[in-house]
């Protein structure tokens, strides 16, 4: 079975398992686990932050960090089809009792000219801006990635303001092998960055935040409440490390053939459009006449799998698990839907 629904379908090699049963644990409740502070110390590293948090997921790591960042009747700017908007269950009202200004971008990708235009005068009748979050790559984009004068003019006008600059880092290694950005320079923008393992890396689960050494000791307590506290999570923590070490330049491999998806399905009769496919995502739209579930029922029949994404839509995801047999598989069963 050849399974595009998601990179997070990805199941740990055997190397990576191997390492994961040699790590040294302990109790990351008592800050005990040298595994896992030899991952929160490398994250916080390479992204020229002071400290990092692991925690169980992605979801849970923006919404730590929207909550460290703002207060009940503040504001969070974001993109109109940003990852913690759309799809981790209203978190930033549950959690943070913060209300959102939600941008229209390309592709995902905002301005800081769009920025400046949302960020609140002071007026009682108006929530107050406390957090500008971005995201990259940008999922709903299609693996759409800032380009470095862009983040540069938003973190410059964030700085001004005196607002907080979040980063949802779910893909954040794609859009640095798609691009050539040094993962140090982010530091330099950002305030706090969500890193996610279990997508393109391949780990089986985590994300770490990342930031100043007392913004992330302020944001253990927000873990803790959420029911984040780890006990002996060196043996997951020890699959990041091995990915960090050993996964990202192979990104590379999955931005080809996610490239060559896309020039398959661009030229197919019963494909309406393609997003630019600039990592691994792979998002277009099917003609009228074919719906995304006759058309995801075509391809199960091929033992593929893949994900609609609403009405005509759907999404490829390529993976480590998905080799160039696989790719040619799919390009195999493109060639025999019936229009």
């Amino acid at each position: 079975m050849i399974d595009l629904r998601s990179d997070t379908v990805t199941r740990p090699t055997a190397a990576m398992l191997e390492a994961m049963f040699r790590a040294p644990v302990g109790d990351d409740v008592y800050e005990e686990d040298p595994t896992v502070r030899d991952l929160e110390q490398e994250c916080a590293r390479r992204f020229g932050m002071e400290a990092g948090l692991f925690c169980p997921s992605g979801t849970m790591t923006n919404q730590i960090a929207i909550k460290g960042h703002t207060e009940p009747l503040s504001e969070v700017i974001c993109e109109q089809t940003s990852h913690i908007y759309l799809w981790e269950v209203g978190g930033i009202a549950f959690h943070s009792g913060a209300s959102v200004a939600l941008l229209a971008g390309d592709r995902g990708r905002v301005t800081a000219q769009q920025v400046a235009a949302a960020i609140r005068s002071e007026n009682v009748h108006y929530p107050t801006t406390r957090l500008i979050s971005l995201e990259n790559t940008h999922n709903r984009g299609g693996g759409s990635c800032y380009d470095w004068a862009t983040l540069e003019e938003i973190a410059a006008l964030a700085k001004r303001q005196g607002i907080p600059l979040h980063l949802d880092g779910a893909r954040i290694f794609n859009a640095l092998v798609a691009t050539g950005q040094r993962s140090e320079d982010y530091g330099q923008l950002f305030d706090t960055i969500s890193i996610c393992l279990s997508k393109g890396l391949g780990t089986p689960v985590g994300s770490v935040l990342v930031g100043s050494a007392a913004f992330i000791h302020k944001c253990k307590r927000i873990r803790k409440v959420m029911g984040g506290g780890w006990r002996q999570a060196g043996y997951l923590a020890a699959a990041g490390l091995y990915a960090l070490e050993n996964h990202v330049a192979r990104l590379a491999d999955d931005h080809r053939r996610a490239k060559q998806l896309a020039e398959a399905l661009a030229e197919a009769p019963y494909v309406d459009f393609v997003l630019p496919a600039e990592t691994n995502l792979v998002i277009f739209r099917l003609k009228d006449g074919l719906t995304e579930d006759q058309f995801l029922a075509h391809l199960a029949k091929n033992d593929i799998k893949a994900s609609a994404f609403g009405p005509q839509m759907v999404r490829f995801v390529t993976h480590l698990d998905v080799d160039d047999a696989g790719i040619a598989q799919v390009l195999a069963a493109l060639q025999t839907v019936a229009a």
